[in-house]
């Protein structure tokens, strides 16, 4: 046994004659002189190489033993970056001043470091000569990658890909705990080539087992069990259970949900589930604004409730004040929605709406309500449907006088979106068509209206600076005289939902004494958005609108058009921030430049 004692002055004493040693203690490095040369590697590799280095990128004033531990773990981040790229003999050198850094004791390292040198010699580009995954399901709905196949680069990547095949085929078939055993992989240095065998342990077919609730929510368990639509009894697949996360995750309700399996399979083969939930906030207040020299400012806001009743319901209550300071009066709309999700099946909610409005536009007044039952069916993430029947009532007055009219009214709606990004779409496309039948009542006429909106979203090159934008929009009203339709249900151009330039609603259907609206309606937009830097865009556009007295527009109908540049500010968060100036070029108008500013793309 070996007894240390040091009393208060010998350790004082200690201190000073260490100091006055002038142990040799590492200074900082002051921003050594750093380089990397990857002689054979093309410029891809070798620009790879840079940005992978942690040496290249250190700050200036990280000391000598940081510098250090940085350039050796540097070894491994660059011979990672050679496996992914086939290269399986490389050279890597990490020289300090001349000396190769795996060579210098961490312990003792120098006292400065003015330079660094990196090389790489990544050698001869290896080939797959055996690549095999075993065993895989018969059939299976997975390929493996075809980057994995005798003959072709050989790389971590590609290996590490048809692994994930592999475990995701046998999922796919039933296994969900299936596992990598083992891995055979050999590299023949003469002849270029790797070998890699993987072996896969599928385990048994397993069916869904039941799922139990964890955490902390205060949506009723049963409610919970109803939404989710867990499949138990069937055949595992990953699909299902991927369902079963959306449909709760859909309500709203839920800041997190998470699905954990069991580490054991039941005797029985099944397999249990663990579902974890954390709530959002009860209510979420939210507020928007838009404002343009013609249609004055818009102010929109809205209040909702979660978890109404204790079974993830939704309250939506919606308000909206327009024309203020604008060229007409102003006028508004205020509506209450609930939504009670799984009542019909987990991907089927109800909901029911009311909906008061009060319209001041330029051609027609006119005040409606509107009572509705629906039912809402969401059939993947961008598709749902759905469908609803009620009562309106609206009391209007037009160029063709005052009337009421009463309907029993459906209203059936499809949605399809596939944008990338709702708030600023780069790719892909958007569509929602609409029906509304309506039956009148008290000598009201019968009909239906017809909408089509459609948007389509292209980039030019991979980095997304240029995108076009198109969009369409259709309307129509079949039935009924021009002069016997509602004024609400007739279709108006000009505006920034339709063509910019003109004031809202400025073109109609010419009658005698005055302006109404349409039966047909067609409208055209493009865009061409380019990025300056990362937050801001211009845009350049152009706006076509179609009115028609008849239920199709036609070579002889009322138009407009419109033309104009605008500017984009993306904000973290929000979206862009959007400026658009616009000035009529067809249409014989003289509105004259108009502006809008708002939250959001224009379409």
């Amino acid at each position: 046994m070996y007894l240390f004692c040091c009393p208060r002055h010998i350790l004082h004493a200690f201190l000073i004659g260490f100091c006055g040693l002038g142990i040799a203690l590492p200074d900082p490095a002051q921003a050594a002189t750093t380089s990397l040369a990857a002689p054979g590697a093309d410029e891809d590799l070798t620009e790879q190489l840079r940005s992978a280095s942690a040496v290249l990128s250190v700050p200036p004033d990280i000391d000598v033993q940081g510098l250090l531990a940085t350039a050796l773990s540097d070894y491994r981040t660059l011979v990672q970056v050679l496996y992914d790229r086939g290269y399986f003999s490389p050279e890597v050198h990490i020289r300090l001043d001349g000396r190769e850094a795996a060579s210098i004791q961490p312990l003792y390292p120098p006292r400065t470091i003015n330079t660094i040198a990196i090389t790489v010699k990544p050698g001869t580009r290896f080939t797959f000569g055996e690549a095999r995954v075993t065993p895989l399901p018969n059939p299976s709905d997975v390929e493996l990658p075809e980057s994995f196949a005798p003959g072709q680069t050989a790389s971590t990547g590609a290996i590490r890909d048809a692994s994930h095949a592999g475990l995701k085929a046998w999922r796919h078939a039933g296994h969900a705990k299936v596992a990598l055993q083992d891995q055979d992989i050999t590299a023949n240095h003469l002849q270029s080539r790797l070998n890699a065998t993987l072996h896969l342990a599928p385990g048994p077919k397993l069916r869904f087992g039941q799922l139990r609730q964890t955490g902390q929510t205060a949506v009723n368990a049963e409610a919970i069990r109803r939404i989710a639509g867990f499949p138990t009894g069937e055949v595992y697949h990953p699909d299902d259970l991927a369902k079963v996360g959306t449909r709760l995750r859909r309500t709203g309700t839920f800041s997190t949900v998470s699905l954990t399996e069991a580490p054991q399979a039941n005797p029985d083969g099944t397999l249990d589930f663990a579902a974890n939930f954390e709530d959002l906030p009860q209510r979420r207040l939210t507020f928007g604004a838009e404002l343009s020299s013609s249609d004055g400012l818009e102010l929109t806001g809205s209040w909702m409730h979660r978890n109404l009743f204790g079974n993830a319901e939704k309250l939506r209550f919606e308000m909206r004040l327009s024309g203020l300071g604008g060229s007409t009066d102003i006028d508004g709309r205020i509506a209450l929605r609930l939504d009670r999700p799984a009542t019909l099946g987990p991907d089927d909610n109800t909901y029911y709406l009311l909906e008061v409005e009060r319209l001041d536009e330029e051609h027609y007044k006119a005040t409606r309500g509107l009572g509705a039952i629906g039912v809402r069916r969401v059939f993947s993430d961008t598709l749902f449907a759905e469908g609803s029947i009620g009562f309106e009532s609206i009391l209007a007055e037009d160029v063709f006088g005052k009337r009421r009219f009463k309907f029993l009214e459906g209203n059936l709606r499809v949605e399809k979106d596939r944008r990338n990004n709702r708030v600023s779409a780069t790719s892909g496309y958007y569509m929602d068509a609409r029906v509304v039948p309506f039956i009148g009542l008290d000598g009201s006429k019968s009909g239906a209206q017809l909408k089509l909106e459609g948007r389509i979203y292209y980039s030019l090159g991979s980095s997304e600076n240029i995108v076009l934008a198109g969009r369409l929009q259709l309307g129509s009203v079949v039935g009924p005289a021009l002069s016997e339709v509602s004024p609400t249900m007739l279709f108006f151009s000009g505006g920034a939902g339709s063509v910019r330039g003109h004031e809202y609603q400025s073109l109609g259907v010419p009658v005698a004494g005055g302006t109404a609206g349409g039966k047909g309606y067609l409208a055209l937009s493009t865009e061409v958005r380019g990025k300056v830097t990362d937050k801001i865009s211009l845009v350049g556009f152009y706006d076509l609108g179609l009115v028609d007295a008849d239920s199709f527009v036609s070579n002889s109908s009322e138009r407009h058009a419109g033309a104009g540049i605008g500017l984009r500010y993306d904000v973290a968060g929000i979206g862009p921030i959007r400026l658009d100036l616009a000035y009529p070029v067809d249409g014989g108008s003289s509105d004259g430049l108009q502006f809008y500013i708002g939250i959001g793309q224009a379409f």
